[in-house]
């Protein structure tokens, strides 16, 4: 499966000491903003998305669709082809997507360990 940019996104409690700690670290600000209580920091092709008040938990994220930089991948699996393909294999989906269309949409599952996974695409297949 190709399952696109890798991110893990980090429940945090302080959006401003979580920046400063990772632009310590050599990330800077990719996207989002403080003032919707998100950013997402990059480093070369690591990427960190700092959510405050959003979710209780950290999720690992996968992008079908995109690269690292947020640009359209030529190829990639649609979300949908993917949620199949872990049906098939009897892994349970906590939130689905509808199985027909080709737009944006996103699926959440747990891995063996309640790591929550997100499967999050943004983007038409074509």
């Amino acid at each position: 499966m190709k399952l696109g940019a890798f991110s893990i996104s980090l429940a945090v409690k302080n959006l401003q000491k979580s920046k400063d700690f990772y632009e310590t670290m050599g990330f800077s600000v990719f996207a989002g903003s403080t003032e919707m209580n998100y950013l997402i920091m990059k480093n070369g092709n690591a990427l960190i998305g700092l959510f405050q008040g959003m979710f209780e938990n950290n999720i690992l994220t996968f992008n079908p669709g995109w690269d690292e930089s947020a640009n359209t991948l030529e190829e990639f699996d649609d979300v949908r082809s993917i949620q199949q393909h872990l049906k098939d294999n009897h892994i349970q989906l906590e939130r689905e997507t509808e199985e027909g269309g080709t737009g944006p949409a996103s699926i959440v599952f747990f891995d063996p360990d309640g790591n929550t996974i997100l499967i999050d695409q943004h983007v038409n297949k074509k």
